[in-house]
């Protein structure tokens, strides 16, 4: 009797600890991460490579190869992938981090990041604590994925002169910022100071196209990245010259019935000869100025992780949005009509995609929106191993980081493991099982924990 009671104890006492142990964060850079029997999804090209083994540590892939033959260390932590798949991390090249002085609300909204599977930010509203997250998440002491910085805007109520505009590219140089965000409101003045002075000390330019300064004028002072598709309508309008910004409304809303199609070619070629890249923000366009009401989004289950004051408050924009007298559902649906054909376009005619969703936004809730963002590219035409690229592959080139995007031995570790095929079914980057960003696997259990933490209702 004493025996068996013994024996339930102890298989309690294990029982328990694995689950402790599930829920923590394991370090790779002290044991070896072991993903037995995965089924691997590259992303050098279009495949599964099925029944592998891949060790990881030291934040590197250290070994690849059939299951059967890769062997394991002692003391290495074995995860059973059976069944499941393994791809490189996404990126969220549209990411938002609280403009703030306290790291705290800055740690929630990484988290939500990570356990959506982004192991790569680039943050679009910098302030200058940023400068020191970036430094904090290089060495460990925040845990978050891979921190790419703007620095503060650059806008119409900023850059009042071009003398101006040039001196605050020449600070955030010297602060460390990796990119400038420009926002509306600069000028046909004001833009060419700060594209050329840019120019002059090395920093790229990236965010909105300015309604008066417009898309031609952005391609040719070679904008990094244009987000949004920004300009993009207005580009494809005849006669909008004679318009004001107001008349167009927010990305060409109010005049996408006026664009005219067969321009399209002409904005690809412009844009793939100065290697302009694109970060769509589409999921913003489709359920911001999309003809659904805001009830259609505000049940959403990631809405709990924010407050409720902001879901409410994206409501009311929404339903302003919608009760503009220039709103019409068929203009609505004309303007994400356009906005599909031109994301199709860009990849069939190798202007390069870069994934970015803009969170947090309205309705778009940060790491959550990336599966939407990647379902409404689905959407528009391009594949899921396209889809998946433009968060994996095109963003390791734009970012010059030829160590990460593709899984293969020496690679950074920066992977998600799914539990079934996004190159199948994109819904299925949504069936998280775990993330590995740099040295640090979060489990799904840890992933949940912490998730429950950040819960707002």
């Amino acid at each position: 009797m004493r025996t068996s009671f013994f024996l339930l104890f102890i298989v309690s006492l294990l029982a328990s600890r694995t689950t402790m142990i599930a829920q923590e964060l394991v370090n790779n850079s002290e044991r070896e991460i072991v993903f037995k029997s995965v089924n691997v999804i590259p992303m050098d090209k279009e495949q599964v490579i099925e029944n592998q083994t891949v060790i990881v540590k030291n934040g590197r892939i250290t070994a690849l190869g059939d299951a059967a033959k890769v062997k394991v260390s002692k003391g290495a932590l074995v995860i059973d992938a059976k069944g499941k798949y393994l791809t490189p991390g996404w990126a969220e090249i549209h990411a938002h981090v609280p403009q703030t002085d306290d790291f705290e609300p800055m740690k929630e909204v990484l988290m939500l990041y990570l356990a959506n599977g982004i192991t790569t930010i680039r943050g679009m509203l910098g302030h200058q604590k940023h400068l020191e997250l970036r430094s904090k998440i290089n060495n460990g002491s925040i845990l978050g994925p891979h921190f790419y910085t703007t620095g503060p805007s650059f806008n119409g109520q900023t850059v009042k002169t071009a003398e101006r505009g040039a001196e605050m590219v020449r600070e955030q140089k010297a602060a460390g910022y990796d990119f400038l965000k420009l926002h509306p409101g600069l000028t046909r003045e004001t833009f060419p100071a700060i594209a050329k002075t840019a120019k002059e000390v090395g920093i790229p330019f990236v965010g909105h196209v300015s309604f008066n300064v417009g898309v031609w004028r952005a391609i040719d002072a070679k904008y990094s990245t244009i987000d949004h598709l920004d300009g993009f309508i207005e580009a494809l309008t005849p006669g909008i010259d004679t318009l004001v910004e107001q008349e167009a409304g927010l990305f060409g809303a109010w005049i996408a019935d006026r664009a005219d199609v067969s321009l399209i070619p002409k904005l690809i070629e412009g844009l793939r000869n100065n290697h302009i890249r694109v970060v769509p923000t589409q999921a913003l366009a489709e359920r911001w100025q999309s003809p659904l009401s805001a009830e259609a989004f505000t049940n959403a289950p990631e809405m709990k992780y924010m407050k409720p004051e902001q879901v409410k408050g994206w409501a009311n924009t929404k339903n302003t949005y919608n009760s503009n007298p220039n709103f019409s559902k068929a203009r609505a649906e004309k303007l994400i009509q356009i906005r599909r054909k031109l994301l199709y376009e860009c990849q069939k005619n190798g202007v390069e995609i870069l994934l970015g969703s803009d969170a947090p936004q309205i309705f778009n809730v940060p790491g959550f929106s990336i599966h939407h963002e990647m379902k409404y590219l689905v959407d528009a035409g391009l594949t899921p191993y396209e889809t998946l690229r433009t968060g994996t592959v095109n963003v390791a080139s734009y970012l010059n980081k030829p160590d990460s995007g593709i899984i293969k031995t020496g690679n950074v570790s920066d992977l998600v493991l799914l539990n079934g095929n996004p190159l199948q079914d994109i819904n299925q980057t949504r069936q998280i099982e775990g993330v590995m960003i740099g040295t640090n696997w979060l489990s799904k259990a840890y992933l949940e924990k912490e998730l429950k933490k950040l819960e707002k209702k």
